[in-house]
């Protein structure tokens, strides 16, 4: 895919780690956008951000660093999107 590659870096801050929850609604807002969102663990391969079952494969637990990456169409705007979802703990609200 063409266009321009936006990486960040994030950490996992919620407790259950980066568990069903989050991990829907970041393939929910990455399937948004017209580009590649790929999801990239130290000693793993980079895993598709679209996927819940590939991100499932990364087993983050609270502290785990990830890069989430963009390429192509709007990039700038998935990060921007995406990023903010590791930074919620997604409380188990009733």
């Amino acid at each position: 895919m063409q266009g321009e590659s936006i990486r960040q870096t994030v950490s996992v801050t919620n407790p259950q780690g980066f568990h069903m929850r989050p991990m829907a609604a970041f393939v929910e807002a990455a399937n948004r956008f017209p580009c590649e969102v790929v999801v990239m663990r130290s000693g793993m391969d980079p895993v598709n951000g679209k996927s819940i079952l590939s991100l499932m494969g990364l087993v983050a637990v609270q502290g785990t660093e990830l890069v989430i990456e963009a390429r192509g169409p709007c990039a700038s705007e998935a990060i921007r999107e995406l990023v903010p979802i590791f930074e919620r703990n997604f409380e188990e609200d009733e």
